[in-house]
């Protein structure tokens, strides 16, 4: 049981409120160290997210965690609507938010992102120097990598829909969808045999989440290369790569990794995409991450 207490959030994106928890450690000191985290591919907070938090939590860091615009709890319209650059400005305004917040030391920013958000804190980290260390776990790093894990079919199946949805946009009707986990074989952005169970293992049983988003991110998402920005990070790097990954091949992010400084910290897992979300798997990786947090985040 986390000793940490929890409240609500919210804060400005660009014009819209983004909402999400605030972590604060039960400690005396400060000021204390903020880690800012948020989800994966059209995931939200309540998807195990508050169990790496509670973590951070108790080890006497506090934690920022919130949903992307158009998902969860934030507002946004249309909803589900998944678009790289709102989501990395999204990551900026939760950034400037943390360091103002009282008891937080602004030198000691941390970011934390998994999947697909572990792509987006290695674009966030080489462009924002106030980061002081960065977590990715099973990231998202190359489009082109993780494209051939869809299938041909799916992916001019995702190609058509895409198009549609961007004529739906033009015309201001409702956005045209796309499942984000499927069967092996059908139509969805992720359909490895263990994307459907495993993404929806991390529902909470009372929980309501779609699974569809908008289609046009199927045409930009081939072209998304964050992995390309490790190489220019300053700030220490924890890299937690899932050797068993079907979504985020590992081979592509090992690449980029030989490639970067010393500045990067390579973690092996032999786990799959979805398996260091929850025990056992979980128990060792967010003891890693906390143990690499808790040494870069020392006050200086």
């Amino acid at each position: 049981m986390t000793t940490a207490t929890r409240s609500d959030i919210e804060f400005q994106s660009d014009g819209s409120t983004v909402r999400g928890w605030l972590y604060r450690p039960a400690t005396t000191a400060s000021p204390v160290p903020v880690v800012v985290m948020a989800h994966g591919l059209g995931a939200v907070k309540e998807m195990r997210l508050d169990a790496f938090a509670e973590r951070f939590a108790d080890a006497g860091i506090a934690v920022v965690v919130f949903d992307y615009r158009h998902f969860g709890a934030s507002d946004g319209e249309p909803r589900q609507l998944l678009s790289i650059g709102r989501q990395l400005a999204d990551w900026s305004a939760a950034i400037d938010y943390a360091a103002t917040l009282d008891g937080i030391d602004p030198a000691r920013i941390a970011l934390f992102g998994t999947s697909f958000s572990g792509g987006h804190v290695l674009r966030v980290a080489a462009q924002d120097r106030r980061i002081a260390a960065v977590v990715s776990q099973c990231p998202f790093t190359s489009g082109l990598a993780s494209a051939p894990t869809v299938g041909l079919g799916p992916l001019l199946a995702i190609a058509t829909r895409a198009v549609l949805d961007l004529g739906a946009a033009t015309l201001r009707r409702a956005p045209v969808t796309v499942p984000l986990t499927g069967k092996p074989g059908q139509t969805a952005l992720m359909n490895a045999p263990d994307a459907a169970p495993g993404y929806t293992s991390l529902v909470p049983a009372e929980f309501t989440h779609p699974n569809a988003v908008a289609a046009r991110i199927g045409l930009t998402l081939p072209l998304y290369h964050p992995g390309r920005s490790l190489r220019k990070i300053e700030a220490p790097v924890f890299l937690g790569v899932c050797l068993n990954d079907t979504v985020a091949p590992p081979r592509r992010t090992l690449r980029y990794a030989a490639a970067a400084g010393s500045n990067v910290e390579v973690h092996e897992y032999p786990a799959g995409h979805f398996d260091i979300y929850v025990s056992p798997d979980f128990d060792k990786v967010v003891a890693d991450e906390t143990t690499f947090l808790v040494e870069h985040l020392r006050p200086s």
